[in-house]
C-alpha cells in the first residue's frame, strides 16, 4: 500500500536530501499546456473563444508567448501524487526537473483567459471597438414578462 503524500511545506524548509515530490501536489501532473500562435486577428481570438467554451480550458501569456492550457489530472497520477509509470514514463515528464517546477502556489502569469467574456473584453481594449458583424456577446435575455391569466 502506498503511503500518504506528507504535508505540503515550503520550498526552502524542505530536508536537505529530501525529494521535493514527497511534499508536492503534483500540480505539473494536472494539467498541461501547448504553446499558440500569438493572435493577431479577430479570427485568431474568435478561435480562442472557442477554446475557453470548452471546461478546464485556459490561456495564459509568459514571456510573450501563448499556451493553450487544458486543465486536466494524468491518468496515472496515484493518490500519494507520484506517477505510477514512472520507470516507462514519457520523455517529456523525464526531462521536468523539480528546480523548475511549480511547487509554490505564487505563480503569475503576464497574461491570463478564463472565459470567452474575457476575450471579447481583450478584443475591446486592443482593437477600441468591434464593428457590429463581428459582435460576439450573446444578446441580453429580454426581460421575461408574467403571464396573465
Amino acid at each position: 500500500m502506498k503511503k500518504p503524500p506528507l504535508k505540503k511545506i515550503a520550498r526552502e524548509d524542505v530536508p536537505a536530501g529530501a525529494n521535493l515530490c514527497d511534499y508536492c501536489t503534483a500540480k505539473c501532473c494536472r494539467y498541461f499546456a501547448l504553446p499558440m500562435d500569438t493572435p493577431t486577428e479577430l479570427r485568431d481570438l474568435d478561435f480562442m473563444r472557442w477554446f475557453l467554451l470548452h471546461e478546464r480550458a485556459s490561456v495564459f501569456i509568459e514571456d510573450d508567448q501563448w499556451f493553450l492550457l487544458v486543465h486536466t489530472v494524468c491518468k496515472h497520477l496515484q493518490p500519494d501524487n507520484r506517477c505510477g509509470i514512472y520507470m516507462t514514463r514519457p520523455q517529456i515528464c523525464r526531462e521536468y526537473h523539480t528546480d523548475n517546477c511549480e511547487y509554490e502556489d505564487h505563480h503569475v502569469y503576464d497574461g491570463y483567459f478564463e472565459t470567452a467574456e474575457q476575450v471579447q473584453d481583450y478584443i475591446e481594449a486592443r482593437f477600441h471597438s468591434v464593428p457590429d458583424h463581428e459582435e460576439f456577446r450573446s444578446p441580453r435575455p429580454s426581460k421575461m414578462l408574467p403571464v396573465l391569466n
